[in-house]
């Protein structure tokens, strides 16, 4: 066996008990590129070895994906047949685990009819919707991971040939996700602590905002009264742990969507729907994008902020220290799932329901009033920089320092 093969197998090893912690008799879901192939069959194995019922397989194809985006029947290209929405009744009737496994090439879509890509995004989001509602609510363990595909190294690393781009991909994915280590469960146990203890110092502050300033940004964002900063891993309604991103540097919460005010400058590409947007700057006033614009992109920005009303406000706000492991690679991955752990980031659209206290017994209409933002979209944009300092502001009128020049202020 060689060394990719072996850390491929203690990949999906760390994925299926760290990840998503399969246990006796889980259904499995996993979505994954056709070309990552050998992964999928160490997924498979991995989750059956720890008592999964089942494997469910949703395979993923960049080319076949702008295929029909160029030629499908428009009329069934935006309307998401009932068999695939039966399918998703039987992941939530089923209690399904959910692996996402990134690795598309970030401007697969670049080029194409920009109305044609929003309409596919919105329509699938409907119908995900429910299944997105659970996700965001914990109810299953679920968890986000990326694998190395030759077009999205090569947008990487473009200097390098295409076998070297992907072989250096690799060997940074399994550097964030510890899989390198000796043993990388153990040491996503010591991570997962370390991030443990910083949401809870910000749990005790319970902070009514925050003010974001550097270059490019002046922005303050409210916080829901008892909102929950989580970091590490998470814990799903049945009480298992799981941890919903590899890698993950972050600490995050929900913002209050009806309190943001200011304006805020993206520091890291971004990709989105098959596009790289750059370059981005939002205008806020209470709590709604009032003005948006981007350098690259901006007319698939401007589709996006259309999708619904929620996507107009900010769901998530997150806090990653500008030293982090994956900031200091100097590495532009063009994956959200990566570049969010290298940069503060904040999220569009719907807010996660277990980022205040009660939240995932709440109704949709509970979550809105306690100024949780609801969306059938959560897009992540990146803030973050070396210059960034926020600070919190208390009920009483102080102003803590959070973040100086990138990182944590203590």
């Amino acid at each position: 066996m060689t060394t990719f093969q072996h850390n491929l197998e203690k990949y999906a090893a760390l994925v299926a008990k760290t990840g998503i912690n399969v246990q006796s008799g889980d259904t499995v879901v996993l979505q994954i590129a056709v070309d990552q192939a050998e992964f999928a069959r160490d997924m498979t194995a991995a989750c059956y070895d720890l008592g999964a019922a089942e494997v469910i397989i949703k395979w993923q194809d960049d080319d076949i994906d702008r295929i029909n985006m160029q030629h499908k029947a428009e009329d069934r290209l935006v309307n998401v047949p009932d068999f695939q929405k039966q399918e998703y009744d039987y992941w939530l009737a089923n209690n399904a685990k959910r692996i996402s496994v990134m690795s598309s090439n970030p401007d697969n879509l670049k080029g194409l009819d920009g109305d044609r890509v929003a309409a596919v995004q919105k329509a699938n989001g409907q119908a995900m919707l429910k299944v997105r509602q659970a996700t965001q609510a914990n109810k299953n363990s679920w968890i986000v991971i990326a694998a190395a595909s030759p077009a999205w190294a090569k947008k990487v690393f473009p200097d390098m040939d295409e076998q070297a781009a992907t072989d250096k991909l690799w060997t940074e994915i399994f550097k964030t996700t510890r899989v390198d280590k000796e043993d990388p469960i153990l040491a996503w146990e010591q991570h997962g602590k370390k991030l443990q203890a910083k949401a809870a110092e910000l749990n005790a502050a319970q902070y009514k905002a925050l003010h974001y300033t550097a270059p490019g940004t002046d922005l303050t964002i409210g916080l829901p009264e008892n909102h929950i900063w989580m970091g590490g891993p998470s814990r799903s309604s049945d009480g298992r742990s799981f941890v919903a991103n590899m890698p993950t540097e972050e600490v995050f919460s929900a913002a209050d969507a009806n309190n943001v005010d200011g304006y805020i400058s993206s520091t890291k590409p971004l990709s989105y729907a098959g596009n790289t947007l750059n370059n981005m700057r939002f205008t806020f006033e209470n709590g709604k994008v009032v003005k948006a614009t981007a350098e690259e992109g901006n007319d698939v920005l401007q589709k996006l902020l259309q999708t619904d009303a929620g996507v107009k406000s900010l769901g998530e706000v997150a806090l990653v220290p500008d030293p982090s492991p994956i900031s200091q690679s100097k590495i532009t991955f063009y994956n959200t799932l990566f570049d969010e752990n290298a940069s503060n980031h904040l999220a569009l659209g719907s807010a996660y329901a277990f980022s205040i206290e009660g939240g995932t017994d709440m109704s949709e209409e509970e979550l809105k009033a306690a100024g949780l933002n609801r969306s059938q979209a959560h897009v992540d944009f990146m803030v973050g920089s070396s210059q960034m300092n926020i600070d919190g502001l208390t009920h009483d009128g102080q102003i803590v320092p959070i973040f100086r020049n990138g990182d944590w202020a203590d």
